[in-house]
């Protein structure tokens, strides 16, 4: 069996493609090296490769989303082909045809989401995203705005955004995660990217953002999310702890580590110089926890990377097919997978 995973790291190397793309190209290639001689052989090795793949992912929601798309695409692709052959040829044309369209995708979103930008907005935004910049920097180029930017710990690509940002000439800074409340009253509206829209409506994206749709709410804010289509995920979380991102070690408790005792130290009490009201002194009988040293690696991998915000919470989500309540996110995934 061809292992797929270099062919994906080669293909995600280009900072325009993300990854359920970089899935999808790299599926498509399986289908170009691969021996199979029957639909049923092709779909088994397809499969086989998009497990692969999310072994080898800490976070494997968006690329299951390429996956999940490209491998629904090839069961249900009609064809009338002479041999098998000229199927796979096909197979691999339309993959990669998609993919490059797919590119032009996050200019058709900014477009869509830069009529609801006006003049003069304030924006809230949050982590770092190829299609929220692309939006950003188009309305920069027409009309004034200025972003609130948040570090978006634990990786932090909140300061790559206000770089980019600021190097385009955009007013820009960057706030702690723990000050989105204080700066809420001063935003117009929330944008933000995806790692994928779910089967419910809602979001999953840079951890935070669920407590930033929160807040907003509570504010009477906007909150908008930019999602290409093939971020579409036939998912169903009905809390946090449903994402396939979620394992037993995040947000777990460490084993304290075992107290040193030290030998018993005997002291003799002189009633001369010692008063009734002083307390006894110390012993070391009692045991001595040694405070641990916590590192910014440890809270990392304590913590998610990614959480789930409900529908309720998101306003509107900007697509490649359009401007989508939560509720039309449902029945668009609903009309996708039924061929």
């Amino acid at each position: 069996m061809h292992n797929i995973v270099p062919d994906f790291q080669r293909i995600l190397k280009n900072e325009e493609i993300s990854t359920p793309l970089a899935a999808i190209l790299a599926l498509t290639e399986l289908i170009e090296k691969s021996d199979a001689g029957t639909m049923f052989e092709l779909v088994k090795a397809l499969n086989d490769g998009a497990e692969a793949l999310k072994k080898q992912a800490s976070n494997p929601i968006s690329l299951n989303a390429g996956c999940e798309l490209f491998i629904a695409f090839v069961t249900l692709f009609p064809h009338d082909s002479a041999n098998f052959s000229d199927l796979k040829k096909e197979l691999i044309r339309q993959g990669q045809n998609y993919a490059a369209e797919a590119l032009t995708y996050r200019k058709k979103i900014a477009e869509l989401a830069f009529g609801f930008i006006k003049d003069g907005s304030v924006i809230l935004t949050h982590s770092y995203s190829r299609v929220v910049m692309q939006t950003l920097l188009l309305a920069h180029k027409r009309k004034r705005i200025s972003v609130f930017v948040t570090e978006a710990r634990p990786r932090g690509l909140g300061i790559r955004t206000a770089e980019a940002l600021t190097a385009a000439g955009v007013p820009s800074t960057v706030i702690l995660d723990s000050a989105v409340a204080y700066v809420m009253d001063k935003v117009d509206f929330v944008l933000v990217g995806s790692e994928a829209v779910v089967e419910s409506g809602g979001l999953v994206n840079a951890v935070g953002s669920n407590q930033i749709a929160i807040i907003a709410r509570a504010a009477h804010k906007p909150f908008y999310a930019l999602a290409e289509s093939y971020k579409f995920h036939r998912l169903f979380p009905l809390s946090q702890y449903d994402l396939p991102s979620h394992n037993s070690k995040i947000l777990s408790f460490p084993r304290l580590p075992l107290p040193e005792r030290s030998s018993p130290i005997h002291t003799s009490r002189d009633s001369s110089t010692e008063s009734d009201d002083e307390p006894p002194a110390p012993t070391s009988n009692q045991p001595d926890l040694v405070p641990p040293r916590i590192t910014q690696e440890q809270i990392s991998q304590n913590n998610p990377d990614v959480d789930y915000t409900r529908p309720d919470l998101i306003s509107l989500v900007f697509s490649d097919v359009g401007s989508l309540t939560p509720e039309g996110v449902s029945q668009y995934l609903v009309g996708m997978f039924a061929g």
